[in-house]
């Protein structure tokens, strides 16, 4: 939902990890191995245990991968 105070600007969607790997179709491990090398977006902190990832964070990182078959 859009902040009234800031026209033009909404909210951040964060996700969990499970949303990520659905949305990516990666496994927890290759996530983290990609997080390593710096090749995938890094999670938020937003508990003391807790991390969620930024969607447009990540459908940004979705549309930067190659089309199957090359083109």
């Amino acid at each position: 939902m859009p902040d009234p105070t800031m026209p033009g600007q909404s909210h951040p969607v964060l996700i969990t990890l499970r949303e990520v790997m659905r949305r990516t179709a990666l496994s927890r491990s290759t996530i983290y191995a990609l997080m390593a090398i710096g090749a995938f977006p890094r999670p938020v902190r937003v508990g003391t245990h807790a991390v969620r990832w930024m969607a447009d964070e990540i459908d940004a990182w979705i549309r930067t991968r190659p089309r199957a078959g090359g083109r």
